[in-house]
């Protein structure tokens, strides 16, 4: 019988922006990492709650997404989750959040974990669920867990640049996931010092404070320099493969999310799954949308299966 996954997280409606005068707009967040597992034909319990105004562009969007169970999305007044993004030629992103949906209530979850073989939490927002909700969540679980913390350490105010905020209770969110994703001002903002560039002695600290708390993986995603994956007692930095072109990094950590994840939950070992993350998330970033995420992966495991 396959493994069911279950997904937690916020569908955006993104507006992203460059330099350049470049405008792209489409539905985004968690639906990348929906676009991976179902693209790689594993079915997907997703978890969120949408905006009812972008109900009916999501629904077209994942009509042919056959493993994806929905019953979990539900629809709530207003426009949706509603981002900003711009992207400097040079130096951090800058996020605008413009509206936001309520916190995910997680009986409807609960009800799932007897079922699913993974759980993957994504915080798209900071706003996606309540720490207290979570804990009922892990404490309920007895399927390994990913979690990416994403937007846990941005300032929560709207119409304005968001800013990385140091945040003391990351353990408690961690604390029971076996699997934990975090950029490098992610960890900077985990250890109280979102300003600061760490060195690689200080994430493996970090690594070593993850795993007292009985995480099993940490994956430090690099951007195009790929990611370090630290377990307890070894660490490998693995690089990208090289992108034919780069069309779109939107999503890339997303990607690599989802690939990593099925490769885990099928048996894999932390160092072999991220090779295949980072395989799946450099062809992504030749590529535009969560539409064309889905295609480009399935394609994919098309051609991985033909003898």
């Amino acid at each position: 019988m396959r493994m069911k996954f279950g997904l937690i997280g916020t569908i955006t409606d993104d507006e992203i922006t460059f330099d350049s005068g470049q405008r792209i707009t489409g539905l985004g967040g968690v639906l990348y990492q929906a676009a991976v597992l179902c693209g790689l034909g594993e079915e997907t319990c997703l978890h969120t709650n949408l905006g009812e105004k972008l109900a009916d562009e999501v629904n077209r969007m994942v009509k042919d997404w056959s493993t994806l169970r929905k019953k979990g999305i539900r629809q709530v007044p207003g426009p949706g989750n509603q981002v900003h993004l711009h992207y400097p030629e040079k130096g951090e992103r800058i996020e605008v959040l413009k509206s936001v949906v309520p916190s995910l209530l997680p009986e409807p979850v609960i009800e799932d974990l007897p079922e699913l073989g993974m759980l993957i939490l994504v915080v798209n927002s900071g706003f996606d669920i309540q720490l207290s909700d979570w804990r009922k969540i892990v404490r309920s679980a007895s399927c390994p867990v990913w979690m990416d913390v994403h937007s846990l350490f941005l300032s929560r105010e709207l119409n304005v640049p968001r800013k990385y905020l140091p945040l003391s209770e990351w353990k408690e969110w961690a604390e029971g996931v076996s699997f934990l994703q975090a950029n490098v001002k992610e960890v900077a903002s985990m250890l109280g010092f979102p300003d600061q560039v760490l060195s690689e002695d200080g994430f493996l600290q970090f690594g070593e404070r993850a795993f007292d708390l009985g995480v099993k993986a940490v994956y430090l995603t690099l951007g195009k320099d790929g990611v370090l994956v630290m377990n307890p007692g070894n660490f490998m930095k693995i690089s990208a493969p090289q992108a034919e072109a780069v069309i779109d990094t939107t999503g890339c950590g997303d990607v690599f999310c989802g690939g990593a994840a099925v490769k885990l939950a099928s048996g894999k070992d932390p160092f072999d799954a991220a090779h295949f993350g980072l395989e799946l998330a450099t062809r992504a970033v030749e590529v535009k949308g969560v539409e064309e995420t889905f295609r480009l992966v399935k394609e994919y495991q098309m051609a991985e299966k033909k003898p």
